[in-house]
Order: C-alpha cells, then sequence, then structure tokens
C-alpha cells in the first residue's frame, strides 16, 4: 500500500484507483480536464501497482455487506451461513440489485460487490479507466448487461456547456432506480461534492436506494510537486460534513459512518510519509 501511497492523494487514484481516480475524474471545468488527463495516464498500471491496497479495501466493503443495509441478491456472505445456504436454495429465483459504481476507475466497488449484485454500471470521465473496466469484465466472463461502465460525467453544474448532452446520455430508464450508488475515493476530487450527492440520489430507488461514500478523513494538504496534486480538491471530510452532503441530498435515512481499516501511505519512507485514513458512509434516499 505504501507506493500509491503517495499516490494517493487523488491517487486515490490509486488506491481507489478504482474508483477514484475516476473520481476524480469527475470534476468539472479546469478540474475535470486535469482528472481526465492524470487517471486516463494512470489506468494501464493502475490495478497492478495498487494491488495489495485495492485487494485490501475490496475486502473491507466485503466486510461490510450488512452496514450498507441494501437488499441484496445473495446474502449467503452475512450471518448464519448453514442456515442463508437453506434459505437461499428454497427461494432461488435471485432478487435484481443494480449498483451505480461512479467514478469507478478500473472497477473496484463493482468487483467487491458483483456477488452480491446482478447488474454493475459503470460512470467515469476517464476513458481509459472505462476502456480497463470493461475489459476486466469480459475477462471474467461477465456480459454487458452484468458489468458495463461508460464514459461520463452526472455532476456538471446546469449552465455547464456540456450539460445537456451529458443529462441526455444518461436519461434512460438503465441510468436510475438503482439499489446502491458508491463512489469510491473519488469524493475529494469533485468540485462540487454536495451537487454531485444530489445528482447520485436522484438515480436511487426512492425509499430503498443507498448512497455509499468511500473516502479520506481530514488531512494535511498534499505536496504539490505531486503530479496528482492538482486533481485533489478537499483535502478530507468529516462526519459531520458527510452527515450534512447525505441529508441535503435526500439520503440522510439510516445514515451511518465508520472508519475502515484500511490506511493509505503518502510518501512512505520519506520525511513526509502521512497516513491517511479512509471512512465508509451509507444513508438511503427518502421515500418520495
Amino acid at each position: 500500500m505504501a507506493d500509491h501511497p503517495h499516490t494517493h492523494g487523488s491517487h486515490h487514484g490509486h488506491s481507489h484507483g478504482h474508483s477514484h481516480d475516476h473520481g476524480h475524474s469527475h470534476a468539472h471545468g479546469h478540474g475535470e480536464t486535469q482528472n481526465r488527463e492524470y487517471f486516463n495516464q494512470q489506468a494501464s498500471s493502475y490495478d497492478s501497482k495498487h494491488e495489495k491496497t485495492l485487494d485490501k479495501l475490496v475486502e473491507e466493503i466485503r466486510k461490510r455487506i450488512d452496514f450498507i443495509g441494501v437488499e441484496w441478491a445473495d446474502e449467503e456472505s452475512s450471518g448464519d451461513e448453514e442456515e442463508k445456504k437453506e434459505d437461499n436454495r428454497e427461494k432461488r429465483e435471485v432478487r435484481e440489485v443494480r449498483l451505480l459504481d461512479y467514478a469507478c476507475g478500473t472497477g473496484l466497488v463493482s468487483r467487491a460487490l458483483a456477488p452480491y449484485t446482478t447488474q454493475c454500471v459503470g460512470i467515469d470521465l476517464s476513458e481509459n479507466m472505462v476502456a480497463t473496466y470493461n475489459a476486466r469484465a469480459a475477462n471474467q466472463g461477465l456480459t454487458p448487461e452484468e458489468m458495463h461502465a461508460h464514459v461520463g460525467n452526472l455532476c456538471l453544474p446546469t449552465d455547464s456547456p456540456s450539460y445537456p448532452t451529458q443529462t441526455q446520455l444518461f436519461s434512460s430508464s438503465d441510468f436510475f432506480s438503482f439499489d446502491l450508488a458508491a463512489i469510491c475515493l473519488g469524493f475529494h476530487h469533485f468540485d462540487d461534492p454536495p451537487l454531485a450527492a444530489r445528482r447520485l440520489v436522484e438515480r436511487l430507488r426512492p425509499g430503498s436506494g443507498v448512497l455509499m461514500i468511500l473516502d479520506f478523513l481530514p488531512h494535511e494538504k498534499m505536496d504539490a510537486s505531486h503530479p496528482a496534486s492538482g486533481t485533489v480538491i478537499h483535502h478530507g471530510f468529516s462526519k459531520e460534513q458527510i452527515q450534512k452532503i447525505f441529508e441535503d441530498a435526500g439520503a440522510g435515512e439510516h445514515f451511518a459512518f465508520e472508519e475502515l481499516a484500511v490506511v493509505f501511505n503518502k510518501a512512505a519512507g520519506t520525511r513526509e510519509e502521512m497516513k491517511r485514513k479512509i471512512f465508509m458512509a451509507r444513508g438511503t434516499r427518502r421515500a418520495e
């Protein structure tokens, strides 16, 4: 983990690489261009470079299936194993569970939650990250109906020249009524996190859809010499900030916030070594 660490900053990119990168990828305006260029460059080596950290994040996400609180397609991994298996054999028709993996990067969240969902839809600003996401899905034998990513930006302000085009691209019912919308290590790259949260909540099922965010707790600014420093807009978030963002976006029901057992090291082994802690937050979209 130490190596991407640095990378971390935006890198989270990496780490979240997956996610984040894209994540970031998602700002608008100048930030959007910078994010897109940075993550496009990172895409081909992202997974191999951050493999240990990404594997650890997948493990941490899967440990929190109950915490996330979606009615999953396959819940064998939680609760009494044997009892659940018996129950599942009897009702074999699988519940449809759809994930929107936003700022998906190479697909970390989609891979973590694929066993519990029936469809994963990724969206990222970086076309190279999207290509890597789709190649990984195809290599796993998944169809585009099961796991597929698209190049796009759901978080543009309404006065952006690209807003009408992006809105049209994602206007079909295929991009609404998700059971879960997740952003992993991408939130700190967004120009306007509250707007991003609102846009994702609009695409959740009212009354049951869950917004999930993994990102850094507050930390010092990144060294300006780091290649990712220009893509990092927010230096972590407190529980209070995140809870307000969820509530204002209409997803404050059953809000929960937890620190994960994953630490990113920035510039490990140097005088500037700095550990960053990661949180997971979840909230349910209120009924209309």
